[in-house]
């Protein structure tokens, strides 16, 4: 099973459109125009919100929290590093395998990789491609890699 994500390229703040292999529109991602801190919500094709990804104003080094439900299920933290940006991960006891700043990376369960993530080339604005292997991964998935794509672009503020 397969989700694209496309940026929309004339667009106040970071918005997308997530589509599915029949390339029928299945979420929505819109980030708060005036916030002190990334707030990004996830909508299904009814508008109703699935998720939220927010970043804490008071960390130390950029944090993103993955909220469901109004539940915290997931973080990401950046770790200092002098070279290359590193982050932490703890969300629902997965790992990344890969390089996710190149967008071509796993997302692995212990040893077994859950979903794959790339980048499209070729493309009027980002097109990623998230493959899965079963269902019940997508909006996790789904949120853990707009608030690791969060993370990136928040990369150049720290």
């Amino acid at each position: 099973m397969k989700l694209l994500i496309r940026q929309r390229v004339f667009s106040w703040t970071d918005a997308y459109d997530i589509y599915d292999e029949s390339e029928e529109k299945k979420y929505e991602v819109k980030a708060e125009f005036l916030s002190l801190t990334h707030q990004i919500h996830v909508y299904d094709k009814n508008a109703q919100e699935i998720g939220i990804i927010h970043q804490r104003l008071f960390a130390f080094l950029p944090t993103f929290e993955i909220e469901i439900g109004g539940q915290v299920v997931g973080t990401i933290r950046k770790k200092f590093s002098l070279l290359r940006p590193q982050y932490e991960i703890d969300c629902n006891g997965w790992n990344i395998a890969g390089d996710f700043l190149g967008w071509d990376y796993n997302v692995m369960n212990g040893g077994t990789a859950i979903m794959h993530i790339s980048k499209e080339l070729f493309h009027w604005g980002d097109t990623y491609v998230l493959d899965f292997d079963h269902m019940d991964d997508e909006i996790m998935g789904l949120l853990l890699v707009i608030a690791i794509d969060a993370a990136n672009c928040d990369n150049s503020n720290s």
